[in-house]
């Protein structure tokens, strides 16, 4: 096997979903290049499988910026507003960004040559289905309830929430929590039917578990008279009062989304139930720009409580557990209104998801108007197949703009907190917002946070909360004003220059010594790294080579490239031997990564088609409605390759797509390729 160096590169055609041909909605597509929680390390879909770094990940559910609503509703319709100029410009901005070279991506496994294709001419043309831990692969197939043993129990109908009126339902609240001295509620039938009354008793014992009712005359009027069946044991264990035995406390849910990432789906989720976006799990985020199945649970109740006092946070944390417990059937009932996601395979069970758990995602990709002749395609997919891939970290690791994350990751290594201030806040040339434009504009030439601040009314960016921190703690305290941004967001650009060092030292090594196993090399005995030895060389393969992200707890090759590992954190003035930072969160203690990955379950076919605008198989959602299969022609104007395969976490598909093609992913060069094909 022999490697190659970048030849040749492909052409990318962004388009609307409907309307090809439409020029403003051209305009407004980029190529996604992170995720929503701030994470460029290489947890979307469109680039990887599964979840990277689970250190960059575990506190993302825990460290949600508060904020008001009106505020969260602002930001939003702001970033959405946000045009991003004709593609020209944009091409012409993007002439700042990094290509693959600048962040060590340089060598390709395969001596086939490379043709051109076009990714993701629709997001639909990129499907993601989670595979989980117990390697069962997510689909969504089925919409229907899971039916409880309990029959006495009954999920809230849609009249439910709205039957009671405010003040109604303030008056259970402090009756269901013994906030004051009453020992009942008296809710008058205003029309008085039997149906109106039977939804009035399901709403007080769906809403304010606890609370039983019954229904009374007085003067010739009918109350529906809500009270505490059994005091304060009813509060001790509202359980046995409101939710069935058989049923565990979590609800788990097949989420599938087009064009819409992970934490967009949760908060829009969040925002229709009423509940706070951390009570929702799952194994890894996936990215926009794509049809993604993941599984999802939520906490549905809560059972322990321990009421020995009644502070007014715990009353707090009661009315929230309370007014919001979460069935499969209010879950389903969104389905009615959600946009460009659903809901479907409903479960109840006693545990909710952690991140990391997934064994990997299965990737189902077209690659539309491909160049390459049959034997190029069939030498590629079966090199694919047989050798695999570079593993390296993808571009949207690296950031889009003019600073990449990895070199304000190396200043907080460096303990260089004005060049990490400067570099997150300085001007800098390429496609930015024009709020943040401006912001920084203000910052060069004030220095002034609440100056700064006030150009920029989309306060939950890294610019906005570092600007809040300074605020707040002044400029000779920036490692605290660092410390307002989330912990996943900071750890991002300590891990993308982790990333930025792997890539280079694989390129390196690649080109030293080629795809077989050498003397000195590492691989992994369980979860221990051992070096090659000379006498047991023959018994490995590349597919068993590991290579070392650099940190305190790993060790590093004994031949050359151990050392070029030193020279290069030497050139970033750090010492590879002193990898613990002042400040904990920032010590790395390193890991260990596979440099080939070879994928699992490939399988390809060349289809011929007329209209780039008609999808090229089925989705979960179009089998679920009956939608027949595409009919394609036998000899269409164009071709294209349909190829699945699946890749274990932490690994990014753009890079196993790159080995196919021999293109350079990044948006430099993808944005100019794309403004050639625009003229």
């Amino acid at each position: 096997m022999e490697t190659v160096e970048m030849n040749s590169v492909s052409l990318k055609r962004p388009h609307s979903e409907d309307d090809v041909t439409n020029a403003d909605e051209i305009k407004r597509q980029k190529i996604s290049e992170k995720s929503e929680t701030g994470n460029d390390s290489g947890q979307s879909v469109e680039t990887v499988t599964g979840q990277p770094d689970k250190s960059l990940l575990e506190d993302t559910k825990n460290e949600i910026i508060p904020n008001e609503e009106s505020e969260e509703q602002e930001d939003e319709e702001l970033e959405d507003s946000d045009e991003d100029g004709d593609p020209e410009s944009f091409a012409d901005m993007m002439k700042h960004g990094l290509t693959e070279s600048d962040v060590g991506i340089t060598k390709f496994v395969s001596s086939h040559k490379g043709f051109s294709g076009i990714l993701k001419e629709r997001y639909s043309d990129f499907v993601v289905h989670e595979i989980g831990k117990d390697g069962r692969v997510s689909h969504l197939d089925d919409f229907s309830v899971p039916v409880d043993d309990e029959v006495n129990f009954e999920d809230p109908s849609e009249e439910t929430f709205t039957v009671l009126s405010d003040e109604d339902k303030q008056r259970l609240e402090e009756l269901q929590l013994l906030k004051n001295k009453e020992t009942s509620v008296a809710i008058e039938v205003i029309e008085d039917t039997k149906e109106k009354r039977t939804v009035i008793h399901q709403a007080v014992k769906s809403l304010f578990p606890g609370l039983e009712t019954k229904t009374e005359d007085r003067d010739g009027k009918k109350y529906i008279i809500a009270y505490h069946a059994a005091g304060k044991k009813a509060l001790a264990n509202p359980r046995k009062h409101s939710w069935p035995k058989s049923r565990g406390s979590y609800c788990h849910f097949v989420l599938y989304k087009e064009n819409k990432d992970t934490m967009d789906a949760i908060n829009v989720l969040s925002k229709f139930l009423r509940v706070k976006p951390n009570i929702f799990s799952y194994m890894g985020t996936k990215d926009k720009r794509a049809i993604t199945v993941q599984e999802i649970a939520v906490l549905s109740w809560n059972p322990i409580f321990f009421l020995t006092e009644h502070s007014e946070q715990l009353q707090r944390r009661l009315t929230t557990v309370f007014a919001h417990l979460i069935t499969a059937q209010r879950l389903a009932h969104l389905n009615k209104c959600l946009m460009n996601f659903k809901l479907g395979n409903f479960s109840y069970k006693n545990h909710p998801l952690k991140l990391g758990e997934l064994q990997g995602n299965h990737f189902t990709v077209v690659l539309r108007n491909i160049t390459g002749t049959d034997d190029q395609i069939e030498q590629a997919m079966h090199s694919l197949r047989e050798i695999g891939f570079i593993n390296y970290y993808g571009m949207q690791r690296f950031g889009t703009t003019a600073v990449p994350t990895y070199q304000i990751g190396r200043a907080i290594l460096q303990n260089n907190w004005n060049e990490v201030m400067d570099l997150i806040l300085k001007p800098r040339p390429g496609a930015e917002k024009g709020y943040l434009v401006k912001c920084r504009e203000e910052w060069a030439k004030t220095k002034d946070p609440a100056a700064a601040l006030k150009k920029l009314p989309v306060k939950r960016c890294v610019e906005g909360q570092l600007l809040r921190g300074l605020l707040k703690y002044g400029m000779k305290n920036i490692i605290s004003a660092f410390g307002i941004i989330p912990r996943n967001n900071r750890l991002m650009y300590i891990h993308s220059y982790q990333s930025y060092v792997w890539n280079n030292m694989v390129s390196k090594r690649i080109e030293e010594y080629g795809l077989r196993a050498v003397p000195g090399d590492l691989t992994l005995k369980g979860a221990t790294a051992v070096h090659i030895e000379e006498e047991d060389v023959d018994n490995y393969t590349i597919h068993d080579v590991v290579m070392p992200l650099p940190g305190f707890d790993v060790i590093y090759p004994k031949h050359k490239i151990g050392e070029a590992y030193k020279e290069m954190l030497v050139a970033d003035n750090l010492d590879i031997n002193n990898m613990r930072h002042k400040i904990r969160d920032y010590s790395l203690s390193g890991a260990y990564r596979k440099i080939i990955i070879r994928p699992q379950n490939v399988n390809w076919e060349v289809v011929a088609y007329d209209d780039p605008r008609i999808p090229l198989f089925t989705t979960d959602l179009d089998k679920l409605e009956g939608k027949p299969l595409p009919v394609l022609p036998t000899d269409g104007k164009f071709r294209a390759l349909k190829m699945e395969f699946s890749l274990p976490p932490s690994t990014y598909a753009t890079m196993a797509i790159r080995e196919v093609l021999k293109m350079d992913t990044s948006i430099k060069n993808q944005t100019q390729l794309n403004t050639t094909w625009l003229r």
